[in-house]
């Protein structure tokens, strides 16, 4: 990690989504004490079990969000993109990290002190409500992943990745091609499957048409049955 290094720093104003409802004065406050840091590409910002001190926010890059599972398997729980923030969760409950969050490439993040972020929310009731807002957001994604992954089979689990991947990320200019590139092994663990798996099931979407492959560049041909596999398998 390095903390000298502000590689297309986006000014803080035009990251964090709560800054207009921040007051002046808290503002000034964020402005004069957070912290920036650059991530490495595959370099851990934060730690499952850890302490969490800080408030994150994405300023530049691709970072996931993994969980430890039985048997040494890690299970990507969300992908997140410039613009959202994680970490607050642990600082809110008082809990040790439940979570990992690894930058997919090299990323730029700010960071908020725990106390200052709390000391907030206590205090400004429009950014404590958002805060609520977005924990009940992340449940309902939650219990709907939930659903996907345990009850869907392999071809309707990939597929929902997919069609999650093209919501959060949109698709290239070509309107097509999803506009992240992620490795086999990381997009099977966001569908809760082998890599093997993950690559013989994007071999037969592309042979049905599907998709098109090109290296990790997913192109999408019939977004139509795709949807329609990833809903009814």
């Amino acid at each position: 990690m390095d903390n000298n290094e502000n590689i297309d720093l986006i000014p803080v104003e035009d990251v964090l989504t709560f800054w207009d409802i921040l007051t002046p004065d808290e503002r000034n406050f964020i402005k004069n004490t957070l912290s920036v840091q650059h991530f490495k590409k595959n370099e851990v910002i934060q730690r499952e079990g850890d302490k969490p001190t800080h408030l994150m926010i994405l300023a530049s890059g691709n970072v996931k969000v993994s969980k430890m599972g039985t048997n040494n398997r890690i299970q990507i729980v969300r992908i997140l993109k410039p613009g959202e923030h994680f970490g607050f969760r642990a600082i809110i409950a008082n809990e040790p990290n439940s979570t990992t969050v690894t930058s997919f490439e090299e990323s730029m993040v700010y960071s908020i002190c725990a106390e200052h972020f709390i000391s907030i929310l206590k205090n400004n009731n429009a950014f404590c409500y958002r805060f609520l807002e977005e924990l009940a957001f992340d449940l309902a994604k939650s219990d709907a992943r939930t659903v996907n992954l345990t009850q869907k089979h392999i071809r309707g689990r990939l597929a929902g990745a997919l069609c999650a991947l093209i919501e959060n990320y949109g698709l290239e200019e070509d309107g097509a091609t999803i506009s992240i590139y992620l490795a086999r092994e990381d997009l099977a663990n966001l569908s809760n499957m082998t890599t093997s798996n993950a690559i013989r099931t994007l071999a037969i979407f592309a042979n049905e048409g599907i998709i098109a492959l090109d290296g990790r560049k997913i192109k999408i041909i019939d977004m139509e049955k795709l949807q329609r596999t990833s809903k009814y398998g």
